[in-house]
This record gives structure tokens, C-alpha cells and sequence, in this order.
């Protein structure tokens, strides 16, 4: 059974795949997951978190590019922005601790980004949920 960091990494592939321009992501989100192997309940986590970026993207996008400091939105890896894009939803729209969502983010970008991804995306989320 996937753990909930397992769905949330699924998701930041999902918004990767999408922010690449695969616009089928969305369509097929579903299927994606269950290639992943995620299922059940956690699969649901991850269509509910998945769906909820995608349909907050414009405040999410928003929120994020008033936190970057001497930073283009638009030059952000796709990696880092998914992982924030993902974070960023829950810190502003779930009831979560923003520590264990910031942690989570971080943890995911250990996987998946470059050396410096993790301080960047945890100096970010912090203001994030601090401006919340």
C-alpha cells in the first residue's frame, strides 16, 4: 500500500507532466496513479490534491511568485515548481500543519531535484505559510 509521501510524489509527477505540456495529465490522472501503484485511499488523497492545484493554479502561482526573492517564476525547474505548486495548495487550502507539509516538500525535492532544491523550496514554503 502507497504511504501519503508516495501519493504526493505521484502527484508532483503528474504536475510536471503537465507543466511539460502533456495536457492529457488531467484526463488520465487516474490511470497514471494506478500505474504508479498508488490505490484506495491514497489515491483518492492524490486525485484531491491533484485537482485542487489545478483548480487553485492561478492564486497557487500567485502566492508562490510573491515569495521569490530575485527570482522569475518562469525560470523555476519543473521539478521545484510542481513540489511547490503542490505544497503551496496545501499550506493555503488544507488543514494540515504547514511543518509537516513544508517537510514533505522538502523530503520530495531530496528525491528529485538538485542539491539546492530543498533549502530553496523550504525558504519559499516558509513564507508562504508564514503570509498565510
Amino acid at each position: 500500500m502507497a504511504t501519503r509521501q508516495q501519493a504526493r510524489m505521484a502527484v508532483v509527477s503528474l504536475l510536471y507532466a503537465y507543466d511539460l505540456g502533456n495536457g492529457n495529465t488531467t484526463e488520465h490522472s487516474a490511470e497514471i496513479l494506478e500505474e504508479k501503484k498508488i490505490r484506495n485511499k491514497q489515491k483518492d488523497f492524490a486525485l484531491t490534491l491533484y485537482e485542487g492545484v489545478m483548480e487553485h493554479l492561478e492564486p497557487i502561482d500567485s502566492a508562490i511568485s510573491t515569495h521569490l526573492k530575485d527570482w522569475d517564476f518562469e525560470r523555476l525547474g519543473a521539478i521545484e515548481r510542481a513540489t511547490l505548486r503542490l505544497a503551496a495548495y496545501e499550506i493555503l487550502f488544507s488543514e494540515l500543519d504547514s511543518a509537516v507539509i513544508i517537510n514533505e516538500a522538502v523530503e520530495i525535492t531530496k528525491a528529485f531535484g538538485t542539491e539546492q532544491s530543498p533549502k530553496f523550496i523550504n525558504g519559499v514554503l516558509d513564507a508562504i505559510s508564514k503570509d498565510k
